[in-house]
């Protein structure tokens, strides 16, 4: 999709060491032949990547570290990295290499930007230009994008004839919304589709993050604030309302490197980290996220089933890196 990575992504092949036959000995021996396979990552120095303290974030933690791991390079994972200003810190710094941000996140808590980009090409533009300009580099975007999003329930989207936020300003009935209390007046929550769209819901109910799916059920709530990646979706008991003028922006993961990092681990690490953000499209990125709220599984077990059913890391392969804490 958009990508601006860069370098260009490289192939990497497995070196063969230590080829051909030895001269024979003295007895008329030949000497065995020795073969040695050398990963990319192999001698390179330790990496520390972080990642944010919920669900998603600690897939995409495992995945990227895994991944990584396979390819020889010696990664330590740090979990709940705290609040984005500390961890850019710890990037320019050193003692973080990098960690999975996502697009809007970056351009207006670490960027400053104000403006909202019509595209989320230009929104990575943007995000890559600051980057560089200040010793870091981001890896190409993953396909799913992970916002806030306008859900009502599937049978009544079938009865008021819903496909996007636009059609809410013509519903007849009043309608309740239901979100995080801070959502009513964040500028880039309910504010924001009210200019947007011209929807001003009759009520609106403060939930605890979680229950909105519940408040849709129960009809507490006619409509809820949620996020496109939720597990949740997957049943197909809720409609997602389309976001045509992108209000709430753009959630592409982008993975935010240290330049001294890309230089020190080389090519292959840029690489790897590109080859895992490819497959995370937004089903993909779903089950990954209902495999852990909903079955109950590890991260750590989820990204290595995943892994190893896309080539990334060799069936039966444990994850034998350090984690951090």
């Amino acid at each position: 999709m958009l990508a601006l990575s860069l370098a260009a992504p490289v192939a990497v092949a497995l070196t063969a060491c230590g080829s051909g036959m030895h001269a024979a000995s003295a007895a008329g021996t030949p000497a065995p032949t020795a073969h040695k396979t050398v990963l990319p990552g192999t001698g390179k120095p330790l990496v520390a990547i972080g990642d944010k303290n919920f669900t998603e974030q600690f897939v995409l933690g495992e995945l990227y570290s895994q991944a990584l791991t396979a390819e020889g390079f010696s990664v330590i994972l740090n979990r709940n990295i705290g609040p984005t200003d500390v961890t850019v810190q710890a990037l320019e710094s050193g003692r973080l290499g990098m960690y999975p941000e996502y697009l809007d996140t970056w351009n207006t808590a670490v960027a400053g930007y104000r403006q909202s980009f019509p595209t989320s090409f230009r929104a990575y533009q943007a995000a890559q230009r600051y980057a560089l300009a200040h010793g870091l580099a981001l890896m190409n975007p993953t396909p799913f994008s992970d916002v806030d999003a306008i859900a009502v329930s599937f049978n009544y989207a079938s009865e008021h004839h819903l496909a996007s936020l636009s059609d809410l300003s013509k519903i007849a009935s009043p309608l309740t919304l239901g979100a995080a209390p801070q959502f009513q007046q964040s500028p880039s929550g309910l504010p924001e589709i009210e200019q947007v769209y011209g929807f001003v819901p009759a009520a609106f109910k403060p939930l605890v993050v979680g229950q909105q799916y519940q408040a849709l059920d129960q009809g507490t709530v006619q409509a809820a604030d949620v996020n496109t990646t939720d597990a949740q979706l997957l049943t197909g008991d809720y409609r997602l309302l389309q976001d045509p003028s992108h209000a709430f922006g753009w959630g592409n993961v982008i993975p935010v490197v240290s330049l001294k990092v890309l230089e020190q681990e080389g090519p292959a690490f840029a690489s790897t980290i590109d080859k895992v953000s490819a497959l995370l499209t937004l089903p993909v990125m779903r089950q990954l996220n209902a495999a852990v709220d909903i079955s109950g599984e590890d991260p750590a077990v989820v990204a290595k089933q995943f892994l190893m059913a896309h080539g990334l890391i060799p069936y039966g392969q444990g994850s034998s890196r350090p984690s951090g804490s």
